[in-house]
């Protein structure tokens, strides 16, 4: 697992020879942003974040684009925050930059349709749960996994909570159990799940439609059907940032985020043996 992103304000570095971790394509009426840095699973590292934040935000500014895709290359969609960075800086700037990335994605005047074709955890649940549309692969799987790592899926509620119902948010969160790209579309959580052979044919088609839309029928459109999502992520945003961070700095969250590393239990999970 993983969980989130680089602060406001926080200077750029160097570009050097770093390697872009996210590219951005203009092509037509569509702006292509993919996350690519699959050699640790798209993680939401300070890096990744910076970038995709500027590229986001040049796809908003280039004249003609319509719609932007934000897709990913490898397996993994996004695995959420880049635990190792979090550790050295704290879980506090963290969520804050995962919560000005998710308020730029609700924001942006014109709509956001993630593409994922693999694996989606924790922060990248919350990413997916911010654009405005999502199609996915029936293979796809997705899941809350903040819960058994100690912690507690906080800033991604946000967008999470406005996809799903009550009793599937409950499932999902306190379990942190896996879940598929065709329960995820039931739920509401992403807009269409299909085979995978399917995806790309369907995606044009919704690129189509969406392109048959004025551009101020987009934006105002989009700024409705946000409002609230919007008016939430003000009101919220800093007390559940405080929440993320009060967790994680917890023994509980400590043993969790090792155990994870280790790959072995936490020594606070029951084992099935243990209930016989």
């Amino acid at each position: 697992m993983t969980m989130t992103s680089s602060p406001p304000g926080e200077p750029e570095p160097p570009e050097g020879d770093q390697h872009e971790l996210v590219h951005l394509d203009l092509a037509g009426g569509v702006a292509t942003v993919t996350l690519d840095s699959p050699s640790n699973r798209n993680a939401l590292s300070h890096q990744l974040l910076r970038e995709l934040s500027r590229h986001l935000q040049s796809a908003e500014r280039a004249a003609g684009i319509r719609v932007i895709v934000l897709t990913h290359t490898g397996n993994t969609f996004c695995a959420g925050a880049d635990l190792a960075e979090a550790m050295e800086t704290g879980m506090e700037q963290a969520t804050r930059s995962l919560l000005s990335l998710l308020r730029l994605v609700v924001e942006l005047d014109k709509p956001v349709l993630a593409l994922v074709r693999g694996h989606v955890r924790a922060g990248g649940v919350g990413l997916v749960g911010a654009c405005d549309l999502a199609l996915v692969s029936e293979e796809s799987t997705f899941a809350f996994s903040e819960s058994l790592l100690g912690l507690a899926p906080a800033i991604i509620s946000l967008t999470t909570r406005a996809r799903i119902g009550d009793r599937d948010a409950a499932r999902k969160y306190l379990t942190g159990a896996p879940f598929d790209g065709v329960e995820a579309a039931r739920s509401g959580l992403v807009t269409e799940a299909v085979p995978m052979d399917t995806l790309d044919a369907r995606l044009a088609q919704l690129i189509a439609d969406l392109e048959r839309v004025s551009p101020q029928g987009l934006r105002e459109t989009k700024r409705l059907l946000n409002a609230e999502l919007s008016r939430r992520m003000q009101a919220e945003g800093d007390a559940l940032v405080q929440l993320s961070a009060r967790l994680f700095a917890s023994a509980e969250a400590r043993e969790g985020m090792r155990a994870f590393r280790e790959r072995r239990p936490p020594s606070w999970a029951v084992q099935s043996d243990e209930r016989r």
